[in-house]
């Protein structure tokens, strides 16, 4: 944890990459991608000290709403599960202009399963460091023009945005979300036309059983009871 307070007050003094992509852009290649479940959880969430307060309840709304705006444009054949986990933020607070203007951020941990396969796609979850956008304030900090609110939706915005160009640097990297081939039938043991063909061979007549060695009926009375049968109910 003290790992984490380091990364995200270090990350509270850096300038923010501006990653705000319109929903309306053309959507990536993520194969037969196709969302289906979306969890987001924040049992472990912590908030650095210098930041605007955050309820946990208010992350996972925000964030569940910004990832299914995103994923839900993906239409393939293939369902894949979301599972997230809020681990720390910041959210910038005022502070003073040009002496000290701290920056938004999160932390997520991001884990992709496969539906047909009941299986993770990654195996160890994959942390994500996301930044909000600073607009048109690089210098004064996010914390002077944007709200607590706003700074909440831009980086759950942003956060969506970050996974699924993760994900599309996993399909590249490791081929994730490729299409299935079709189940292959079973292979016929005969060709149908050859069986029409084939003509069936006369049956063999049994053996006549003498009638000195002709097996004797069972007497019910010598089998045990549970092999006497018994009569059918109504």
């Amino acid at each position: 944890m003290t790992r984490l307070f380091l990364m995200l007050s270090m990350v509270l003094a850096l300038a923010a990459c501006s990653e705000h992509k319109a929903l309306n852009q053309p959507t990536k290649d993520l194969g037969a991608f196709k969302l289906g479940h979306n969890i987001v959880v924040a049992p472990k969430m912590q908030k650095v000290p210098i930041s605007r307060e955050a309820t946990k309840e208010e992350w996972i709304e925000a964030l569940t709403t910004a990832i299914g705006d995103r994923f839900s444009r993906y239409d393939g054949d293939q369902l894949y599960h979301f599972g997230v986990s809020v681990e720390g933020f910041a959210l910038a607070p005022p502070g003073v202009p040009l002496v000290f203007s701290p920056k938004s951020a999160l932390v997520i941990n991001v884990t992709v399963w496969d539906d047909a396969a009941g299986k993770k796609l990654n195996e160890e979850p994959e942390q994500l460091v996301v930044f909000e956008d600073l607009g048109n304030a690089p210098i004064v900090g996010s914390g002077y023009v944007n709200t607590r609110e706003e700074q909440l939706a831009a980086l759950s915005f942003n956060a969506a945005h970050r996974i699924e160009r993760w994900m599309v640097e996993m399909r590249e990297e490791k081929g994730w979300f490729e299409p299935r081939g079709e189940t292959e039938e079973a292979p016929q043991t005969t060709q149908p036309e050859k069986a029409a063909e084939t003509k069936p061979e006369p049956a063999k007549a049994e053996p006549a059983v003498p009638e000195d060695v002709a097996p004797q009926a069972a007497n019910p009375a010598d089998l045990p009871p549970a092999s006497v049968p018994q009569p059918a109910e109504g």
